[in-house]
């Protein structure tokens, strides 16, 4: 087929607006609207649902939202794939016909499944295992007349690549095309993250009184496209937005997904206009022999107290009361405990928020029992017998489950990645052509293009002077972008420059101190201006399993940016 295919977003996890659904069929032209639900926090969500209710496992706000937006879908003539299917997409399948007959509507509705790996019990007491299949499925159940396709896990890319198949006819083994609608695929996932959301540089968004709208792809046949949003809403679309949500969340520069691998240090960006930027020159080859799969274990129970310190001998008080506690749980200690670090508050503050700080007690252990009622009632026992000023910012709560994430691979034999279509007809996907090379990324520091320079006059300044920065979580490990900001300043040639020389693993271990110990691995992205970080084992096992204060280091880019480091005076 010819003619580009406007692909929009509506979700970027489990919980985001509901009311998008609707804004982007009613804002603007679109062929295919997306939804991108499923993270790993919510397979482990997604799988604690499927255990009191075996009929659940999916997300239950796309059922709202297709109640109030599939006539209009259909009427549009929009078509809408989404992974909301979770743990059970057939039993959403079903749930939407039942919507769907309940408005009077019949759309072909059909289900991509086979990720569950569950049955083969590969893994002992795994609560979830999903292999991430690609778009091929998708394209398949679209090609057949589909209204509505709904997943399990798929990557959150291959939401878009499947409709670009589809609609551009494009082979298996057009690694370039796959590759382009990737990347456009990856800048969509995170809905607004593209917009201006979570955008270092959101001083200088427009329209931020009103929502961030959410955006777009229009991609060619080519295999290229441009990102765009909806006109009247909220936020932007410039290159360095769809920097950010590029660099969110990756790992090394070859980005290895089911349907191909994606050179992403061939990416090239450029600004076509007011909210228009496009995404060219991407290139693939073929994708891993072995799929990567989603493991979700039940780790046990925690819980936490958080304690105010406030004025005077505050190393002193927070040292008495870890005394204490500890000394009340002597008895069966939780198998961990944790304190977070102990920020000194203001001297001579005008306020009693100014004079205080907070520390926190977490406790992890594989039963019940310790986190519980012996640990709750030990805290609140000192409150007449600890430190002076003692209180909690909340009364204590009962121990929550939490979970252990883990990235396992498998070979593609063992994966049947099925298509239902809308009549109940079943069809295999055949695997693509695959590369023989090893599943796991390169790692390790890339040269550096650039020469070294002499010494030169410095001022020590916040690394975010002028460099963005993106961060996020995979599994256990912190992943951060940090790139030169497109600020029509004559020096950025050189800024980039000097970020590729300035972080390294030795660097960051600086910046970051809880890094000291930990794998660090750096990849330059030059035609992104940039540089991609990932820091093994800084979440521990995963956001559901970590005590760290920020444990999907959303943060962490922000953190890194108001660190001060030394900066060459030419560049400023």
């Amino acid at each position: 087929m010819t003619g580009v295919l406007r692909i929009g977003n509506c979700s970027g996890f489990y919980g985001d607006r509901l009311t998008a659904m609707r804004e982007m069929l009613e804002g603007g032209p679109l062929d295919v609207l997306t939804g991108d639900y499923l993270a790993e926090l919510t397979m482990l969500i997604l799988g604690r649902d499927a255990m009191k209710d075996p009929s659940l496992g999916y997300a239950r706000t796309f059922v709202r939202q297709a109640e109030d937006c599939l006539g209009l879908a259909l009427e549009r003539g929009v078509r809408i794939v989404a992974n909301a299917g979770g743990l059970n997409p057939a039993g959403l399948a079903d749930r939407l016909r039942e919507v769907a007959r309940g408005l009077g509507l019949d759309p072909a509705i059909a289900h991509v499944e086979g990720d569950d790996l569950r049955p083969l019990a590969l893994w002992d007491g795994a609560l979830t295992a999903n292999a991430y299949l690609g778009g091929l499925g998708i394209a398949a159940a679209l090609r057949a007349g589909a209204d509505v396709v709904v997943t399990g896990r798929v990557t959150d890319a291959s939401l878009v690549v499947g409709p670009a198949v589809a609609h551009h006819g494009w082979t298996p083994e057009q690694y370039d095309e796959l590759a382009g609608a990737v990347v456009a695929g990856h800048v969509l996932e995170c809905g607004t993250q593209a917009t201006g959301g979570n955008f270092s540089g959101f001083l200088g968004l427009p329209d931020r009184d009103r929502p961030l709208g959410f955006p777009l792809a229009e991609i060619a046949a080519d295999g290229s496209s441009v990102i765009t949003k909806h006109d009247g809403t909220g936020g932007a679309v410039t290159v360095d937005t769809v920097t950010a949500q590029l660099v969110y969340e990756i790992q090394s520069t070859r980005y290895l997904g089911p349907d191909v691998t994606t050179h992403l240090d061939s990416v090239r960006l450029s600004q076509q206009g007011p909210d228009r930027v496009a995404i060219t020159g991407v290139r693939g080859e073929a994708p891993p022999a072995q799929l990567k799969v989603c493991v979700n274990e039940l780790g046990g129970f925690r819980n936490s107290v958080e304690l105010v310190l406030t004025g005077l001998d505050v190393d002193a008080k927070a040292a008495w009361v870890r005394e204490q506690l500890t000394a009340a749980l002597a008895a069966r200690p939780p198998q961990e405990t944790t304190w977070s670090e102990l920020v000194l508050p203001a001297a001579d503050a005008d306020t009693e928020q100014g004079a205080s700080t907070l520390l926190r007690c977490t406790v992890k252990d594989t039963d019940a029992g310790p986190v519980g009622k012996p640990f709750t009632a030990a805290a609140v026992e000192l409150a007449l017998a600890s430190y002076p000023g003692f209180t909690l910012t909340a009364p204590p709560s009962p121990p929550t489950p939490y979970g252990v994430y883990r990235a396992r691979y498998v070979d593609r034999s063992q994966v049947e990645h099925t298509v239902v279509h809308a009549d109940g007809t079943r069809e295999i996907v055949p695997d693509p052509p695959v590369s023989t090379a090893d599943h796991e990324p390169d790692i390790g520091i890339r040269p550096s293009p650039y020469p070294a320079t002499a010494d030169v006059l410095t001022r020590r300044l916040p690394l975010g002077t002028f460099v963005h920065a993106r961060s996020g979580d995979k599994g256990g490990d912190a992943n951060l972008g940090l790139w030169v900001a497109h600020d029509g300043s004559e020096h950025r040639e050189a800024r980039v420059e000097w970020l590729s020389k300035l972080i390294t693993p030795r660097r960051i271990r600086e910046l970051v101190p809880e890094a000291v110990g930990l794998e660090v691995d750096c990849y330059l992205l030059p035609n992104l201006g940039g540089v991609n970080v990932v820091i093994h084992g800084l979440l521990g096992d995963g956001v559901a399993a970590s005590t760290r204060f920020d444990p999907q280091a959303k943060g962490l880019g922000e953190w890194v940016r108001s660190r001060h480091v030394s900066i060459e005076d030419g560049l400023l």
